[in-house]
């Protein structure tokens, strides 16, 4: 029993206390990275537009043989690119480092090489962190003191389509016990009572900004919840922070801030405009910081959801570490698309399920 406390006690401990006991040679960490494209199995549709692909860019961090993985996934209505994304990491030098362990530095040190550019920023975090586990030969939920069986199921989501389609959609999510529905223009009403043909499964609904008016949104709130609606992400602009105020104070449903919310910085700002906040790695340069926002945003009595982009197996394995710690998880990036190139977390019976393995948890397939 006491052999298994300490082990509890040393995994708890930081990543920069932990490298007192890592073994180094002096060894220079290489950062690599290519630009990839993911395809999506259907036409992904929102309030504000529709895509088939997704441009990522996957990274590897080697360092005395052992390599870490990462990746920046870039929806075009963020504003990244591979363009963008290939310029800001050939600026990264990580080789003036040498100890990987010191992620406090290395990665404010990457966040002040230039503004913007989150996902590009969060494919060395991730990279980095995979590193730092596979040297400690730990996963990080273990690092991070969290139970594996505390994983929330995941949310599987619906995009804005057609009846037919929206209600065969929902048939293949048959093994999920929580969809996502996308709304924001004016088939949202079409969209639930076609799910709810199908299924009564719990309901998490994101719009994406796509409501205007707020007396029009409160309306849409209460018709929602009557219809097994749990949560509405975003509703409105994020710019129209007084009248997202006026809408969660009297709103039957918590709402969520996502596009409204970015940053750490953005945490403290959000409370009473929404009553809770959508983290996502490749909105806040990765786990480092989207560990930090959990915390904060917990400590302000707030709802948390775990979100993502469409994403490899990479960059959902290393947002599924954190699960333990929220209220809601949408992380189906990984299930959308047809060219994955990695194996990570899996998601069984709706459930995110973390593996045993160290740093995220990922293997890279071949392609």
């Amino acid at each position: 029993m006491l052999a298994g406390s300490a082990l509890a006690a040393n995994l708890v401990r930081t990543p920069e206390a932990a490298a007192a006991q890592a073994p180094r040679s002096g060894g220079r960490m290489k950062l690599r990275f290519r630009p990839f494209t993911i395809q999506l199995k259907h036409v992904f549709t929102i309030a504000t537009s529709s895509r088939t692909t997704t441009p990522v860019v996957l990274t590897e961090i080697e360092y005395e043989g052992i390599t870490g993985y990462g990746e920046a996934s870039m929806p075009p209505y963020l504003g990244e690119s591979h363009e963008s994304a290939t310029a800001f990491l050939s600026k990264v030098d990580l080789s003036k480092y040498d100890n990987p362990f010191e992620l406090e530095t290395i990665l404010h040190d990457i966040d002040m090489l230039a503004p913007g550019n989150p996902a590009a920023k969060a494919s060395v975090d991730i990279a980095l962190h995979d590193l730092v586990g596979r040297l400690l030969k730990q996963p990080w939920y273990n690092i991070w003191g969290f139970s594996a069986a505390k994983t929330p199921y995941t949310s599987f989501t619906i995009g804005i389509d057609t009846e037919d389609v929206v209600r065969a959609k929902t048939k293949e999510a048959a093994e999920y016990k929580v969809l996502k529905v996308k709304l924001g223009r004016d088939t949202d009403k079409m969209m639930i009572e076609t799910i709810r043909s199908v299924t009564d499964k719990p309901i998490t609904s994101d719009v994406n900004q796509g409501w205007k008016d707020r007396a029009a949104a409160l309306d849409m709130v209460h018709w929602l919840k009557d219809r097994g609606v749990v949560m509405v992400e975003q509703p409105m602009p994020k710019e129209q922070v007084d009248d997202l105020a006026w809408l969660t104070e009297r709103s039957p449903l918590p709402i969520i801030g996502d596009e409204g919310v970015q940053r750490l910085a953005d945490i403290p700002k959000a409370k009473g405009v929404y009553h809770g906040v959508n983290i996502k790695l490749m909105k806040c340069t990765g786990m480092r910081e989207a560990h930090k926002m959990i915390v904060l945003a917990r400590s302000l009595g707030m709802k948390v959801m775990l979100g993502c982009m469409t994403e490899t197996s990479c960059g959902i394995s290393a947002a599924s570490h954190l699960s333990p710690m929220v209220d809601w998880a949408d992380l189906d990036g990984a299930l959308l698309i047809s060219n994955d190139v990695f194996d990570g977390t899996q998601v069984l019976d709706g459930k995110m399920t973390l593996r045993n393995r160290p740093g995220i948890g990922v293997r890279k397939l071949k392609g």
